[in-house]
């Protein structure tokens, strides 16, 4: 007999053009999908119109169904004959939750694929030409959630966030951007350490705000930026005084060349 199998695809970073190749087919083949709140329309609009959608997202605060919910939720629907694919923004093993899906399936004798897509860090940086790493200015990279479970403090290792030499991109931070400046600030960085806050990135409503450690917080509040925002700390933002986001125009005229002119 057939094992049941689960796939857990990452949709990306919001532009459905950044789906692999994998994760659009097996979109597009689906008989159920189950799927997060920040998986754009773009992306659910591959699948057939016969395909099952589970919405099982979740905002900062109100959870529609709880994770454990999700997880017997998925187990549930796996059968030996059907296409089931768990579709999460970014990439389901970075700050996704699909690591724990993965064990419960796993344990309960259900087989998971893991497809993985492209993080919010690289897509918004990539969106904005902003590298990461820049020899001689960033040596590393580091990603960070900006929350803690069960919205406990931040207990994080401040010491060794405040790197200089360290590009900091902190995921769902931006309720707790002002007291990541702070703490990053008390802990070594300078307060004018530039900031890039990218909102929807990689999106038609794509949002950019460049600030400081010292004003992000207020910056954030005035700008009132939606939800999902990322946050890119370091040098590099500096070092690269002219990267800007590219255009919604500007792609649509490189994807769909004007008839006669392609």
């Amino acid at each position: 007999m057939q094992t049941p199998r689960i796939h857990l695809v990452g949709a990306g970073s919001g532009d459905p053009e950044l789906l692999t190749l994998k994760a659009a087919r097996l979109i597009q083949l689906a008989d159920v999908i189950v799927h997060d709140r920040l998986v754009g329309d773009g992306v659910l609009s591959l699948a057939q119109e016969r395909c099952a959608m589970h919405d099982v997202g979740k905002t900062p605060g109100r959870h529609r169904i709880t994770q454990d919910g999700i997880n017997e939720l998925l187990a549930s629907l796996a059968r030996p004959d059907r296409i089931v694919v768990r579709l999460k923004g970014g990439d389901p093993l970075i700050f996704g939750r699909g690591g724990e899906e993965a064990a419960f399936l796993l344990k309960r004798g259900i087989d998971v694929q893991i497809i993985p897509g492209i993080t919010a860090a690289s897509g918004c940086a990539a969106a904005l030409g902003l590298p990461l790493t820049h020899r001689g200015v960033a040596t590393s990279v580091r990603f960070v959630t900006g929350h803690c479970r069960a919205d406990l403090p931040l207990d994080f290792d401040w010491v060794s966030l405040a790197d200089p030499q360290t590009t900091l991109v902190f995921y769902m931070g931006l309720a707790r951007i002002g007291e990541i400046a702070r703490q990053l600030v008390l802990h070594g960085l300078p307060p004018l350490t530039a900031v890039a806050a990218i909102s929807k990135g990689t999106t038609t409503k794509q949002e950019l705000i460049r600030s400081r450690l010292l004003t992000v917080g207020a910056d954030s509040r005035i700008h009132a930026l939606p939800s999902p925002t990322l946050f890119i700390i370091g040098p590099i933002v500096d070092a690269i005084a002219d990267f800007r986001p590219a255009l919604p125009n500007e792609l649509a005229a490189l994807m769909h060349p004007i008839a006669g002119h392609a």
